[in-house]
């Protein structure tokens, strides 16, 4: 079989209103989770404002989705889910209101269910990050926000949680039990402003609604951590030493980050702020390494020196059912985009994934606990999850320089590099 002839997931079908008998059990498995961890929702400028109207959520953790249908107690929404969230669950969250959604894909049906929704009267909620924060602080956002601010003619809402990454951090899930998160609920554009705003404008207010950062509202509000593995996992998103420049020898636990070709060791502390065992402390800042490395990927496209090429392993996810194991395959990175190659049962298989369309890409640090790191690109009909099987490569890295080879383009910075294979 070829992989053009898998079933795939039904995107047409129109979304339906969160059934009431399951909007109890949206709150039943919700409110704890405010309870727990003493979650303060405040409202900024909401009087007035119900539902139909567009809301804007980060994302972190998966506490987001329970902290957010409590800010909006007690009215009904529909959310935007990835694909992989239906996995053997589909009639279930097509009934709480779900929407599926390919990740970083620009799907004209989407914006036609989300109209379907504000028809309805009800909330649209989108996490427009499209993957949890990295290290607790805002990714790139699509320039296509305000123009679907505009075609759904409806008040823009934002929601900003706080806490929850480092809660439960990306690179180490688990709960820290962390008192106190925020969050804040705020009308950002009224339905008058919709007809008056350009597209920019409103992408402005957005964006800077989206400055955050998990690890600075931490120390601002002096809350320790004492989990013992707090810094486990870490060397999955700070991969290159800023003492040596080393990449990929970065290595992690307890409380210890350290490089293992230096030997240079970082300890981090239990309000979230590293310092140097011995020497000069680079960054304790955690998300200022992580910029650190986005200028150093960077500098190595704009001196043509980024490329990243490995053989992989590949699944597709055409639909709801589960996973389609493809086999081996090849990927390649450059400044023209991704090319995933394979053959899967004696048929060869050919994918790009155009760099000028591509504002940024899934990863997802050791799949499910047991698959291994991974990057996660998509069609509008397909889902591949990719695991490289290279022994020097960082998912982080790839998709900063998915995110900086795209704003590159944007900016017509990007240097020639001719690829026979991408055109």
């Amino acid at each position: 079989m070829e992989i053009s002839q898998f079933k795939r997931f039904d995107m047409l079908k129109k979304p339906v209103r969160q059934r009431h008998f399951l909007r109890p059990l949206t709150w039943l498995i919700s409110y704890p989770a405010v309870w727990a961890h003493r979650v303060k929702i405040t409202k900024v400028e909401m009087q007035g404002i119900k539902p139909p109207y567009l809301l804007l959520c980060n994302h972190n953790a998966f506490i987001d989705f329970k902290i957010t249908t409590a800010a909006i107690f007690p009215h009904r929404a529909n959310y935007l889910v990835a694909i992989d969230g239906f996995i053997g669950r589909e009639w279930l969250l097509r009934n709480v209101g779900c929407i599926c959604k390919r990740k970083f894909t620009n799907d004209t049906v989407m914006i036609r269910h989300m109209k379907r929704v504000a028809d309805n009267g009800d909330v649209i909620v989108l996490y427009p990050e499209a993957r949890y924060s990295l290290c607790g602080t805002n990714a790139i956002l699509p320039d296509s926000l305000g123009k679907l601010a505009k075609l759904l003619k409806i008040p823009v809402v934002t929601l900003i949680m706080h806490g929850h990454h480092v809660n439960s951090p990306f690179w180490n899930f688990g709960d820290r039990k962390v008192k106190h998160m925020e969050a804040v609920l705020t009308r950002l554009v009224t339905k008058d402003e919709i007809n008056t705003l350009s597209f920019s404008e409103i992408n402005e207010r957005i964006n800077m609604a989206f400055q955050y950062d998990d690890f600075a509202w931490q120390k601002d509000k002096n809350i320790r951590i004492n989990y013992p593995d707090r810094a486990k996992g870490l060397h999955k998103v700070l991969y290159q030493c800023p003492h040596c420049y080393t990449e990929y020898r970065m290595m992690s636990e307890g409380n210890k980050l350290m490089c293992d070709h230096c030997k240079k060791e970082w300890c981090m502390s239990e309000y979230g702020e590293l310092s140097a065992v011995n020497g000069k402390t680079e960054f304790s800042h955690i998300p200022d390494w992580y910029e650190w490395e986005r200028e150093q990927v960077r500098q190595e496209i704009e001196s043509c020196a980024y490329r990243f090429e490995s053989e992989v392993v590949v699944d597709s996810l055409p639909n709801a059912k589960g996973f389609v194991h493809l086999g081996k395959g090849t990927l390649i990175h450059d400044v023209n985009g991704f090319l995933l190659e394979g053959e899967y049962e004696g048929n060869p298989y050919s994918v790009i994934f155009n760099a000028k369309s591509l504002y940024s890409c899934h990863i997802e640090y050791n799949y499910l606990g047991k698959h291994g790191d991974c990057v996660d690109l998509n069609t509008l009909t397909d889902t591949y999850y990719i695991y490289p099987k290279c022994d020097n490569f960082s998912v982080t890295k790839i998709a900063l320089a998915t995110e900086e080879i795209y704003k590159m383009w944007r900016s017509g910075l990007v240097p020639s590099i001719p690829s026979v294979k991408f055109q």
